[in-house]
């Protein structure tokens, strides 16, 4: 087999990029996403971008993004090869010089789907001998007006709160005793002030408002949890929803979802992203209870 090559893209030669041609099954392509780098006006650096070649003809791909002020990229959001090119595809990753996670998108019921599946674990394995393992899986969930407004439940109190301690303090208490695999990890490996000041991290990175960001106590005042409306780079979304200890078993999780939907739909939204761990059940079966569909499934790995 003739010498790979492994390289970043230019602004000159991004080209490169979509001339990888194959069946869309997984992955960003599959649900209509396109790659369009900064200097066309698009979210992906040539930087970022990595490509290798046989004889000048892309074998395999992979593209990292982050924010227009980020440093360095946030996760790996493209990656795809040729038939009989996993090898090539392992070796563009341990080659780049960047260790984010990998978001691999799929459709809900993948796993029923033989040509489906078979791309999935194509790049799972592919991605294992790069240097990635397997998180979590997850569900991403869109509401849309289609699906109907939750009605509120009208249990709970809500209001903003501009103390970032006391908000720390509740998102705190939340992750105790979390089923999030995220949050599980960091905690596991690093401490929970240490997770505590990454999830704070990126609720503050997202481009939307702090404000917007509302704690929710019981009629007596009693302290409940925190829900985050929010958007990311691409639009609204359900930031963080989180409920203390002390009162779980109420199902106050739904009253924070509802409450968060009601709050993105009065500042515009159209569309509302959301994601759970799979096995987060008593999540996933709030968002089913409040009309949020699957629409697709997403494995998570770590480097």
């Amino acid at each position: 087999m003739t010498e790979l090559v492994v390289r970043a893209l230019t602004e000159h030669d991004t080209v490169l990029f979509t001339s990888l041609s194959g069946p869309a099954l997984v992955g960003r392509a599959a649900f209509g996403h396109s790659y369009v780098p900064v200097h066309e006006g698009g979210e992906y650096r040539p930087d970022w971008t990595w490509v290798a070649l046989r004889e000048g003809t892309v074998v395999a791909r992979a593209a990292w993004w982050g924010g227009p002020d980020d440093a360095s990229p946030k996760v790996l959001d493209w990656f795809d090869f040729a038939d009989g090119e996993q090898e090539a595809a392992a070796r563009l990753l341990r080659t780049a010089p960047f260790r984010t996670e990998y978001s691999l998108l799929a459709p809900p019921g993948w796993r029923r789907q033989p040509d489906v599946r078979a791309a999935v674990e194509a790049r799972l394995a592919a991605a294992a001998a790069g240097g990635l393992e397997p998180l979590v899986e997850r569900y991403r969930y869109e509401w849309t007006p289609g699906c109907g407004l939750p009605e509120r439940p009208g249990r709970l109190v809500f209001r903003p709160e501009p103390d970032d301690t006391v908000v720390r303090d509740v998102i705190r208490r939340t992750m105790d005793g979390t089923l999030d695999a995220h949050d599980r990890k960091n905690i596991a490996e690093h401490g929970l002030e240490a997770a505590l000041d990454d999830a704070l991290d990126f609720l503050q990175w997202l481009p939307s408002p702090r404000a917007w960001w509302k704690l929710a106590c019981t009629p007596e005042g009693e302290p409940v949890g925190i829900q985050v409306p929010a958007r990311n780079p691409t639009g609204p979304c359900v930031g963080y929803i989180g409920v203390v200890p002390e009162q779980r078993g109420h199902g106050y999780a739904h009253d924070l979802l509802v409450e968060c939907t009601h709050d993105l739909v009065a500042e515009g939204a159209t569309r509302i992203a959301a994601a759970t761990d799979q096995g987060n059940f008593p999540m996933a079966a709030n968002f089913a209870k409040a009309g949020y569909p699957i629409s697709q499934e997403r494995i998570d790995l770590v480097p």
